[in-house]
C-alpha cells in the first residue's frame, strides 16, 4: 500500500477540500509524488489543473475589475495563481500531512516544500474536474479557497514575494539585508510550526511564524513591509 492512501478517503480531507470523490483514486492521485511512481504520480492532473486554475481565476477577475485593462487583470491573476499563494491555500487544506511522497522526499521536508504543495493543489482542480466534469462547480470550490485572498488583492499589486520586495527595498536604500533566523520549531514532522526571527537595521526585532521555514519567513517579511511602507 502507498504510504497515505488511507488518508485519501478520510472525510475531513474533502470535507477542507469541499468536494466528495466519486473515484477516490483520482485525489490519491492528487495527492501522489513523482518520488513514489514516475508513472503513476500527479503530474498529468497538475497540467489539466494548471490551465483550469487560470481560467477560473481570469474569469473571476474580468467579470470582478469591469475597469481595469488587460495588463493589470493580468498581473492580478499573476499574484493568485504564482507558488506563494497556491501555498497558502495547501496550508489551508492542511495538505502536507496527506501528501503521499517516497520516504527520501519525506525525510528531506518535501511536505512542506511550497512547490510541492503548490503542485498538489492545481492538481486537486485537476481531479475534481475529472472526476465531476462540472466546470460551474469547480470554480465554486476553487473561488471558496480564494475567498480569504480576493479581499486584499489589488490591480496594483506587486508580483514579488515579500522577502524579495523588503530585499529590494532595503538594498534601494543601500541598507543592510536583513537577517532571518529560526527561533523555534515545534511539533514533529511533517506537522511542525516554525518561528523565525528577522533583524532589519534601526528597526525592532519581529517574528514570523508558518508551516516551514520558508511560509515563516515570508510573514515576517511582510510585516516588516507593513511598516515600511506605511
Amino acid at each position: 500500500m502507498i504510504k497515505g492512501q488511507l488518508k485519501v478517503s478520510d472525510p475531513r480531507l474533502q470535507n477542507r477540500i469541499g468536494y466528495q470523490f466519486k473515484q477516490y483514486e483520482l485525489l490519491q492521485l492528487a495527492l501522489t509524488h513523482r518520488s513514489v511512481s514516475h508513472k503513476y504520480n500527479y503530474e498529468r492532473l497538475e497540467f489539466l489543473g494548471d490551465a483550469l486554475l487560470g481560467m477560473i481565476v481570469a474569469n473571476y477577475l474580468y467579470h470582478a475589475y469591469p475597469t481595469e485593462n488587460e495588463g493589470r487583470l493580468t498581473r492580478m491573476r499573476a499574484t493568485l495563481v504564482r507558488q506563494e499563494a497556491l501555498g497558502k491555500i495547501a496550508n489551508d487544506l492542511k495538505l502536507s500531512t496527506s501528501l503521499i511522497l517516497s520516504t527520501g522526499e519525506l525525510k528531506s521536508g518535501g511536505h512542506h516544500r511550497e512547490s510541492i504543495l503548490a503542485d498538489t493543489v492545481e492538481a486537486i482542480i485537476g481531479a475534481i474536474y475529472t472526476d465531476c466534469q462540472d466546470l460551474p462547480l469547480l470554480s465554486a470550490i476553487v473561488l471558496k479557497w480564494y475567498d480569504p485572498y480576493f479581499e486584499n488583492i489589488e490591480p496594483t499589486d506587486q508580483l514579488k514575494d515579500p522577502k524579495s520586495r523588503l530585499q529590494e527595498y532595503l538594498q534601494a536604500r543601500k541598507k543592510h539585508l536583513p537577517i532571518y533566523e529560526v527561533v523555534d520549531i515545534q511539533g514533529d514532522a511533517p506537522n511542525q510550526h516554525f518561528k523565525v526571527e528577522c533583524t532589519v537595521d534601526g528597526l525592532p526585532k519581529m517574528i514570523g511564524e508558518g508551516a516551514s521555514r520558508r511560509f515563516a519567513e515570508q510573514a515576517v517579511a511582510a510585516e516588516f513591509l507593513k511598516l515600511l511602507e506605511q
